[in-house]
């Protein structure tokens, strides 16, 4: 038998989306990019309010996502992202959480990025209103949460909601292969 006709057996890592959001979906895909993996997107509720509106609710939500999605799944790791705002002495910030879950080890989460809300759009979250459909009238667009996210348009572009996401996803992978490693 020839050397060169050795088959190597490839895992294929099953990788449960707890979102159909076409940005979550491609800030996984992106994060995943050097691995052989098949990537499955379900709707998974988040178990929280439509605006997560505490660090607390957003990484809960989160959470109950990613292990939605590893048990609908029936997957190797599930994912959850969550956008929520959080209050403090300065104002609004817009937060977001992610968990990985994996039947090897207990969920890992991390956040993102942060930063102040305008006041308008604080005071329509702060009466009960959910940040996508404020945006989309903010910004006189339809979708923004699928597409550039409240991110984009509050930093003028130079942040989507892809990369926004795909950052904390990457510190999720991260945790998740040190973890394995150790």
């Amino acid at each position: 038998m020839s050397p060169f006709n050795v088959e190597k057996e490839i895992t294929v890592m099953k990788i449960i989306i707890g979102s159909k959001n076409p940005a979550k979906i491609n800030a996984v895909k992106k994060s995943f990019s050097g691995q052989v993996a098949e990537f499955i997107s379900v709707d998974i509720p988040s178990g929280v309010n439509e605006q997560p509106f505490s660090d607390e609710e957003t990484i809960k939500g989160a959470i109950n996502r990613a292990v939605g999605a590893l048990t609908q799944g029936n997957g190797d790791i599930g994912i959850g992202l969550e956008g929520g705002v959080q209050e403090t002495s300065h104002g609004l910030l817009l937060c977001n959480w992610g968990a990985l879950a994996s039947n090897e080890m207990e969920p890992i989460i991390a956040g993102g990025a942060r930063f102040l809300l305008p006041e308008e759009v604080a005071a329509r979250l702060r009466a009960g209103e959910e940040l996508g459909p404020v945006m989309d009238d903010y910004a006189k667009r339809q979708n923004v949460r699928k597409h550039e996210g409240a991110v984009g348009i509050f930093t003028n572009g130079r942040i989507n909601r892809v990369e926004m996401f795909t950052h904390l996803m990457n510190l999720l992978v991260g945790q998740f292969t040190y973890q394995r490693e150790r």
